[in-house]
């Protein structure tokens, strides 16, 4: 086993240790950090979406903001805004939140669309444009932008271009009582979700640069391509649907099922991965008819179903 493998599976051990009862939330994560992309969680309060995001930041030892979304937010309280120095007598950026490694967007959909916008630009090309001016982003650069699924007073459903910028789609949910018995006992034992100063730093920027460099090494067959826009494809005619999944929607479908073989230590994708990841990368592109919504169709259902009828590569 590779060292920057062995680096990754250390970091979803510790998150698992730290949040627990999130395995699948926790593989996505390290999913969308080693395809460079972004991760749009949902789920109800309660279930650790912070907690997730500080302790991964913490296990890398890099940079986290966190931006509460609301109502009254202005994109340059993201990307920052030019303003003038009276010290050096010149204008400067002043930096929002966005410049950092890892950036946490609580309750993305309680902010009007002009301000979800603002995050465009950095998802897409990792850089930041204000007053005509570009400014590149570090890396790692992680969005992970939190919604409450249950709530719709006072929210702003994403545009469908900015849905197609979040790489991955991840559900938090309840946990088992067993493990919620374990996160009650730890709480009482004096755990502290804002003190992580326990977490371990157990990866390096060489161990994720060199993931990422063995990731790109690893064989996709054009047939698995074909497979994977196929898949794409399909969710686009099928009945109920009002807009399919974009191409990018198939980039990061085979992005995804790359990383995803990598990390389980094979250097070639089956189609098995695809179909694995298909539902989380694609589902959330997916814009239904309201007669299919009232029918209770669902995003899911439609990537599903594509899994089962596209003809799988031999």
């Amino acid at each position: 086993m590779s060292e920057a493998r062995e680096a990754m599976g250390r970091l979803r051990a510790e998150l698992n240790q730290v949040v627990r009862g999130q395995d699948s939330v926790v593989s996505g994560l390290v999913l969308c950090l080693l395809v460079r992309g972004h991760a749009y969680l949902e789920g109800v309060p309660g279930t650790a979406k912070t907690l997730l995001a500080r302790t991964l930041a913490a296990a890398l030892g890099v940079d986290m903001a966190r931006v509460q979304f609301t109502p009254d937010l202005m994109p340059g309280d993201i990307t920052g805004s030019v303003i003038y120095d009276d010290r050096t007598g010149e204008f400067r950026l002043q930096q929002g939140p966005v410049f950092t490694n890892i950036l946490l967007g609580d309750e993305i959909n309680r902010t009007p669309p002009k301000t979800q916008a603002a995050l465009l630009e950095a998802m897409a090309e990792h850089q930041v444009s204000v007053d005509g001016t570009t400014y590149r982003l570090g890396e790692p650069f992680l969005v992970i932008a939190t919604a409450n699924p249950i709530e719709f007073q006072g929210t702003y459903p994403l545009p469908e271009a900015q849905l197609d910028r979040f790489t991955m789609r991840l559900h938090t949910t309840l946990p088992p009582r067993g493990t919620e018995v374990d996160v009650v006992a730890a709480h009482l034992d004096g755990f502290d979700p804002n003190e992580l100063d326990a977490v371990a730093r157990v990866m390096t920027p060489q161990d994720l640069a060199a993931a990422w460099a063995e990731i790109s090494a690893v064989l996709v067959d054009p047939a698995i391509v074909g497979y994977c826009v196929d898949l794409a494809a399909a969710t686009r005619s099928a009945a109920g649907v009002r807009l399919g999944a974009s191409a990018r929607g198939s980039i990061n479908l085979a992005q995804v099922a790359r990383a995803w073989a990598w990390l389980v230590g094979r250097d070639y994708v089956t189609p098995d991965d695809v179909k694995t990841m298909a539902v989380p990368v694609l589902a959330h592109r997916i814009s239904l008819r309201p007669e299919a919504e009232l029918d209770g169709l669902t995003a899911s259902e439609i990537v599903t179903g594509a899994t089962r009828n596209v003809p799988v590569p031999r």
